[in-house]
């Protein structure tokens, strides 16, 4: 492995632990308690390291998440190398994430993610940082649309109903599932609402689905 590849394995390995610190700090005496010194502390490292890998205390936390940053971005590129369509792909891809019981999908009551959860949703200043990361997400998506539709705006619109989607269901579900309702009298109508959910996407956006539009004789156009 070069010296670059290895210098990337430490720094992942840096973000992971200091990371798995101070949510564990978190949990324990709250976010707001703990401060941002006493994770160094605990991390054994110095204030200005940490700066370095989590510019704000609440990375710390979402750092949990970063992987799906772009999951929607990556579905639709794997896709196109298959020769599927992005909509397809990613109902495909959200369905597979119910029936493995994806955290992200907010169909999973193991007592670690709960507590993670209650945490992120908690925390005002955490779910404040949660809409950077989204904006993240859809400017990722439309970069991956951007073939797929006529202009950059069109590509834009798609990207921020697609992350909605798939924001609301796993909102809805883990709502329920943080209710206290089992997980197999939820399961149903996690996948019904996300299939219901996906048609809709459908109907409204069939150049992303691999139907051609022809509501005004333009392939292309974003309005169904």
């Amino acid at each position: 492995m070069s010296a670059t590849g290895l210098r990337e394995r430490k720094r992942q390995r840096m973000y992971r632990a200091v990371s798995e610190v101070a949510v564990r700090l978190f949990l324990e005496r709250g976010f707001d308690a703990v401060s941002v010194a006493e994770v160094a502390a605990a991390a054994e490292i110095s204030k200005p390291t940490l700066f370095r890998y989590f510019p704000a205390k609440e990375d710390l936390v979402l750092h949990r998440i970063a992987d799906h940053e772009r999951e929607a971005a990556r579905v639709v590129a794997a896709a196109r190398a298959e020769g599927v369509a992005p909509l397809p792909a990613l109902r495909r891809n959200f369905l597979d994430g119910l029936a493995a019981e994806d955290p992200v999908t907010g169909l999973n009551d193991h007592p670690q993610v709960r507590a993670f959860y209650d945490l992120l949703y908690g925390t005002p200043s955490l779910v404040a940082r949660l809409h950077g990361y989204l904006e993240r997400s859809e400017a990722a998506l439309a970069e991956a649309l951007a073939d797929d539709l006529p202009t950059a705006l069109d590509a834009r619109l798609a990207a921020g109903q697609i992350i909605a989607v798939r924001r609301i269901l796993a909102e809805d579900t883990w709502r329920r599932v943080a209710a206290g309702e089992r997980l197999e009298d939820v399961r149903g109508d996690a996948v019904a609402a996300a299939e219901r959910a996906f048609d809709v996407l459908t109907a409204g956006l069939p150049q992303l689905a691999g139907t051609p539009d022809i509501s005004d004789g333009r392939p292309g156009n974003v309005t169904a």
